[in-house]
């Protein structure tokens, strides 16, 4: 009987070649460290109101401006500038979007951190099998439970004022709306991070299909490419990928997010042997270009295509910004009530009813004076004159202006409203009417 020839070594392992110095810091540690921004910008937005919506007062905080829901052309340029901005990413830089600043696969990978964190923990305090797991598990999940409330308080803050989150949350309120909604965010979110994770990215999400319309040939892909067959079937790349996926069968699965963790292991293993990794960033899967490109090729811009639409980007942009410089902080009308046409005052001077209506929509309080031009001896029947408006406070009052008797029937008035956070006032023209003259 012949004896077994022992398979051959791959020619790779089989060459003495010196070891490769090690290939930096990675893509895994700036992807957590990218991670953890975005974990802080999320905690700091409905806090800072950066970025809020106040559901109960119909109001939308953006870049520290107070917007009432009907300023429309403000909500239409920072929804269409938003939807630009992920258009962009996409056709240029592809899924890293997924991988770096995506909500759910941060909270995901942090869950299973905390998993294994959890049964490392329990085999420190048990050598049993069945109550390591135990306690383990009942580990993990008191964790992701604490986490999920704190998580659906910092999302129902983005909808909801806070403070008045807080007070409701300690309450335990379960009768309203807003408690009801809390509960059931805290629900959805322990069950996605104890059941679904990953498995959302390709079942329910659907920018991974989106991404696949919006992506050419010049989009930014993690690539397998070995034209000199180096690679030694370690499988280190599929063992690291939070995906479960083999990157050598190709760029375009739908479940990878190119987070470039299998970029890592292959240059961590082919390093040792003495040859560069076979997994690369590359612009559409296509080979590295040995020439030096210009700087912009470098950033993806690579055909005039990623050009246009970041025109367009930086437009619906600029349109925010000017609509957000040119708007009022301290929104004022005022317009005539005429189910009365005119009272006659016991002494003896013509009142006319008018309706104000304030909305202060700065960060700050202010004052608010009226006074009347055009007819002499007008004064205006307020109460308090000037009077304050606090922060975000609405008001809508009532009022007379009186004058003198006399005079034609129709006089013309300007009602001035003059804020103190501002210079220029703002006037209303109307009719002051009289009584009528008898022959």
């Amino acid at each position: 009987m012949s004896e077994a020839v022992p398979p051959a070594r791959h020619w790779l392992l089989a060459e003495k070649r010196k070891p490769l110095p090690p290939p930096g810091r990675g893509h895994r540690p700036l992807r957590k460290l990218f991670h953890l921004i975005c974990f802080l910008v999320f905690l700091v937005l409905p806090f800072s109101n950066l970025m809020r919506f106040d559901i109960p007062r119909q109001r939308f905080y953006f870049a520290g401006f107070e917007v009432l829901i009907s300023e429309f052309s403000i909500l239409f340029f920072a929804l269409m500038f938003l939807m630009f901005v992920i258009a962009v990413v996409a056709i240029m830089y592809g899924r890293v979007y997924c991988g770096y600043a995506c909500p759910q696969m941060i909270f995901s990978e942090a869950s299973t951190a905390v998993e294994a964190w959890a049964m490392k923990l329990a085999q420190r305090w048990t050598a049993k099998p069945l109550g390591r797991k135990m306690l383990g598990k009942g580990l993990f999940l008191a964790v992701l439970a604490a986490a999920s409330v704190f998580l659906a308080f910092v999302f129902m803050a983005y909808f909801i004022e806070p403070r008045d989150l807080l007070h409701r949350l300690l309450r335990f309120d379960l009768a309203s709306v807003g408690g009801i909604m809390g509960a059931s965010v805290t629900l959805v979110t322990f069950l996605d991070f104890t059941l679904v994770k990953q498995t959302f990215c390709t079942t329910v999400c659907p920018y991974g299909y989106m991404q696949g319309m919006l992506q050419d040939r010049h989009s930014l892909l993690v690539a397998y490419q070995d034209p000199t067959s180096a690679c030694i079937d370690c499988k280190k790349c599929v063992r690291v990928c939070e995906m479960g996926i083999d990157i050598r069968k190709g760029p375009y699965q739908i479940e990878c997010v190119h987070c470039g963790d299998c970029i890592d292991a292959c240059d961590e293993v082919l390093a040792k042997v003495g040859h560069p990794g076979l997994i690369h960033y590359s612009w559409g899967g296509s080979a590295a270009s040995a020439r030096k490109e210009p700087w912009f090729r470098r950033w993806g811009f690579r055909d005039p295509k990623r050009f246009v639409i970041l025109f367009v980007m930086a437009a619906y942009l600029t349109a925010l910004g000017l609509t957000l410089y040119l708007r009022k902080p301290v929104l004022m009308r005022v317009t005539p009530d005429r189910a009365t046409l005119f009272t006659l005052l016991p002494d003896g001077s013509v009142a006319n009813r008018v309706r104000m209506n304030l909305a202060n929509r700065s960060p700050r309080p202010v004052e608010i004076r009226v006074w009347v031009e055009g007819l002499p001896g007008a004064r205006v029947m307020l109460d308090r004159n000037p009077l304050t408006l606090a922060p975000g406070a609405a008001l809508e009052r009532t009022f007379d202006i009186a004058a003198p008797a006399g005079g034609q029937e129709l006089n013309p008035i300007r009602v001035v409203i003059q804020s103190s956070d501002r210079g220029a006032p703002d006037a209303a023209e109307m009719n002051f009417i009289m009584p009528t003259k008898r022959n």
